[in-house]
């Protein structure tokens, strides 16, 4: 026995899509487009709200192919009530965000079990669009966009379907009627871009921080791994004029100052410039100008270019979130970065800061865990009491380390392996493997039981080596930490041991390459210049895409005014500007429906002409008879002469009421019908 489905059962189950009644089609087509409008949601919602969905979708979807009848309210209220339970247990609560969401996608896959009217339908075409916003909730990235807009073209097909009752009209035919239809809304949308006020909490979208990667404001060892192997971007950096080094490219993110043994923190009293440490901050050489995109991030901070100080020609100017510079040079931000800021900034690579003499303050930055990595203290206090070494300023010692550390056969590495209590001491004698984290704590650990102040710095290093379109890409994977120590006369001088080990990795800017994915490495490996114009293209498009769309602020729209010839533009002018512009196009569509009115269905105006010729033939039809009635009445009055007429005429009732739903006929039916009309008679 076979036990293959047999071709007829199969034929059974489905007839092809072109055999397929009209309802079915248009529901089939209209869940392809929910499904697609719900998919972006996958990475964030519950996965059984994810699984529910998909499982209804699929059941509402055999019973359209089966024609069979859709469940009753009671199976449909059941599952609602389970999704409301999930989400309660899930979210641990049915307001908010997450769980506004999940029941907004559970409540849509369930309305389509209830598509029973024409309402019903209306309400899924409108749900459906309130869907589409919350994928913004999550990302407003350009490939989010570009799904999302399919998303609309596919409702708004919905929609144009739902108002041709009559036939079986082309989903092509259909998709050019909604795409001309929002092509027609498109310069309102422009407009409302462009003059729309930008109402922060409103307009600027929550991002969730708490889950993206990159720097924290605390360190172990082998944290900054991790992060490495994140190729996301960071934020990007163009410059006004010179660009600097690869070495030169140290952008500061969090200073950490206090040690437990196993947990790099900050020191919580550096919250301000106060004057003394001002007085103590000197820029030399000449200043580089910059214009910074910088990304959402878990923390709050930026990373600017080392040294960006607060002086009014160099800090940057933010909007709608305030930012300081603390004692220890990091730039603090009044709440972690939850949206794409896009400043400009000026930086001085060459600089002093600190204080210049020993004080009670610079203590704090020798300070050791008792208990903890015994072996380095012992032999730090050994390369102390080295005679040449035993009268050395810091700058020495640091030297004597560094020469350790280049002969002493250690790896740079992504894959260090997770170390134990005594961290420092397994790096330092036993496994010699390390990411940067574990070079620039293990060399402030020894400084310090050398008694020399010293603190880990932790931020980005270098950038992509090409620029796409005028912008430095930097990573994740540029993540950094480097160490300062103390030096008298001097203040903080930055050491990056990193630099000793690796030096392509500081020279070049080059970070460890992580693991590529399987398709990034499949076609790495069969054509790496493909893969790289790819990636560039991809980069281009994102870029352009945060410089023009998300980027365009308040502060752009006043200049847009101002090259209208605004001279000092106001919120009033703004208001003004974008009801002045509504109402010229009110008036240009009344204007442009004056001149149209005469245009009307295309079907009634051809039924009427049709009338008419037929009147002019003595034969009497009613407005409302369809082309195969008239064409009865053809055969009564003109006998075998209107036959060819009769046919035309049957031929056009095909046409409309057919398969293919044509609202019109063929080019040059008209033509054949008033030949056959003057043949018998008319004119």
């Amino acid at each position: 026995m076979a036990l293959s489905t047999p071709p007829r059962a199969l034929h059974r189950a489905w007839p092809g899509w072109r055999h397929l009644p009209r309802d079915s089609r248009d529901t089939l087509f209209q869940l392809a487009v929910i499904g697609w409008t719900i998919l972006p949601h996958y990475a964030h919602l519950a996965p059984w709200c994810m699984a529910l969905t998909a499982l209804m979708l699929f059941w509402r979807a055999h019973l359209a192919v089966t024609n069979a009848p859709l469940p009753s309210r009671w199976a449909v209220a059941g599952v609602l009530m389970v999704a409301a339970a999930l989400t309660l247990w899930s979210e641990r609560t049915l307001f908010g965000k997450e769980a506004g969401v999940t029941m907004l996608v559970v409540l849509m896959a369930l309305k389509t079990l209830e598509l029973r009217a024409r309402r019903d339908a209306m309400v899924v075409f409108f749900l459906g669009f309130f869907l589409v916003l919350t994928n913004f909730l999550y990302s407003q990235s350009l490939a989010t966009a570009v799904a999302m807009l399919l998303s609309v073209w596919g409702l708004l097909t919905a929609l144009v379907l739902a108002h041709m009752p009559v036939g079986k009209p082309p989903l092509r035919q259909a998709g050019a009627l909604a795409a001309r239809a929002a092509a027609l809304g498109a310069p309102l949308m422009v407009a409302l871009f462009l003059l729309f006020p930008r109402i922060g909490p409103l307009w600027g979208m929550p991002q969730d921080a708490a889950g993206k990667t990159g720097l924290s404001g605390t360190m172990q060892m082998g944290a900054m791994a991790e992060i490495a192997n994140d190729d996301e971007v960071a934020f990007r950096i163009r410059f006004d004029g010179r660009v600097p080094p690869p070495e030169a490219m140290y952008f500061r993110g969090p200073v950490l100052t206090r040690f437990d043994g196993r947990e790099w923190t900050r020191q919580p009293g550096a919250n301000t410039m106060t004057p003394r440490l001002r007085s103590e901050l000197q820029l030399l050489g000449q200043p580089l100008r910059y214009e910074m995109t910088l990304e959402p991030s878990r923390l709050a901070l930026l990373p600017l270019l080392e040294l960006t100080p607060d002086r009014s020609d160099a800090a940057p100017q933010l909007e709608g979130i305030n930012a300081w510079l603390r004692g220890d040079l990091q730039w603090q931000t009044e709440r972690p970065v939850a949206e794409r800021l896009r400043f400009q900034a000026s930086a001085w690579p060459m600089h002093r800061h600190g204080p210049r003499q020993m004080t009670l303050a610079l203590r704090e930055h020798v300070a050791l865990p008792p208990d903890h990595n015994p072996r380095t203290l012992e032999w730090a206090a050994a390369l102390r009491r080295r005679t040449d070494l035993a009268q050395a300023d810091p700058r020495t010692l640091v030297a004597a380390v560094l020469r350790h550390l280049r002969d002493g056969d250690y790896l740079y590495t992504l894959e260090p392996g997770s170390y134990g209590k005594n961290a420092v001491d397994e790096f330092w004698f036993d496994r010699k493997l390390g990411f940067c984290e574990h070079f620039a704590a293990s060399l402030v650990v020894v400084l310090r039981a050398m008694d020399v102040p010293s603190r880990v710095v932790t931020g980005y290093q270098g950038t992509d080596p090409t620029p796409v379109d005028g912008y430095y890409i930097v990573r994740q994977s540029n993540a950094h930490a480097w160490a300062e120590y103390w030096q008298p006369g001097e203040g903080w001088v930055r050491v990056d041991p990193t630099a000793t080990v690796s030096p392509n990795r500081i020279i070049r800017g080059a970070s460890l390459l992580p693991r590529q994915g399987l398709m990034a490495g499949a076609l790495g490996s069969v054509s790496p210049q493909l893969l790289a114009r790819v990636r560039s293209a991809l980069e281009l498009a994102n870029n352009r895409w945060n410089q023009w769309v998300m980027n365009y602020s308040r502060g752009q729209q006043f200049k847009l005014l101002q090259s209208l010839g605004v001279q000092a533009p106001t919120w009033q002018d703004l208001a003004l500007a974008l009801i002045s512009l509504l109402c010229a196009g009110s008036l240009a569509a009344a204007g442009w429906a004056l001149w149209d009115r005469h245009r009307q269905d295309p079907w009634q105006r051809l039924q009427r002409r049709i009338q008419q010729r037929l009147a002019l033939l003595k034969v009497p039809v009613q407005p409302h008879e369809p082309p195969r009635t008239r064409a009865q009445r053809v055969r009564q009055h003109l006998g075998l002469a209107g036959e060819a007429l009769a046919l035309e005429l049957e031929a056009l009732d095909r046409s409309r009421y057919g398969q293919s739903g044509r609202p019109g006929l063929a080019r040059g039916w008209w033509k054949r019908f008033a030949a056959l009309a003057a043949a018998t008679g008319g004119r």
